[in-house]
């Protein structure tokens, strides 16, 4: 298996379960790839590339990483591209996000208790009246999980607490 930007974490863990220590130190937030079930879950949505999103990383750079950590030729950065790196400012709070919130879910307990936060964010939404939210709270930028809740059709939105940068809100509609 070559290693590229499209890779999914699953399929690269279970080629090279080697590599699971290097991805969560480059990026902390997928610490949660020890818990067997998160694994499996985010394993499957998430790629090298979301990893890099996530951590702020240089996708050529991490690519390479972990091209040389299981003998595989480094690739050439393109010296045209952004490797990755999302130059954009974050879009202002949509006004939707003001509504008032029915469901706050602590994503970073579920997680210490082994529970996948999607799960309960599923499991609400048919509880969820008009204009009301569901408010996830995590230490990371969910981006799986937000790419599942839109291709569901939901409006979300994330952001991190002006008041604690290791505080990630996603508002969910």
């Amino acid at each position: 298996m070559e290693i590229n930007a499209k890779t999914k974490l699953h399929n690269l863990l279970s080629t090279y379960p080697q590599l699971e220590e290097k991805i969560i130190q480059a990026a902390p937030a997928f610490k949660n790839l020890k818990n067997p079930v998160l694994r499996r879950t985010v394993g499957q949505l998430a790629t090298v590339e979301k990893v890099v999103q996530i951590g702020g990383l240089d996708l050529t750079t991490f690519i390479n990483l972990l091209r040389r950590e299981v003998g595989q030729p480094e690739l050439i950065p393109d010296p045209s591209s952004d490797n990755g790196k999302d130059k954009s400012a974050p879009g202002a709070k949509p006004d939707w996000t003001n509504g008032k919130i029915q469901f706050t879910v602590d994503g970073k307990e579920l997680l210490a208790k082994g529970e996948v936060p999607v799960n309960h964010v599923n499991a609400l939404l048919p509880q969820l009246e008009e204009n009301k939210l569901i408010l996830l709270v995590t230490d990371f930028e969910p981006i799986p999980m937000i790419e599942v809740l839109k291709k569901q059709k939901r409006e979300v939105f994330h952001m991190v607490d002006s008041h604690d940068a290791g505080k990630h809100l996603t508002y969910i509609k």
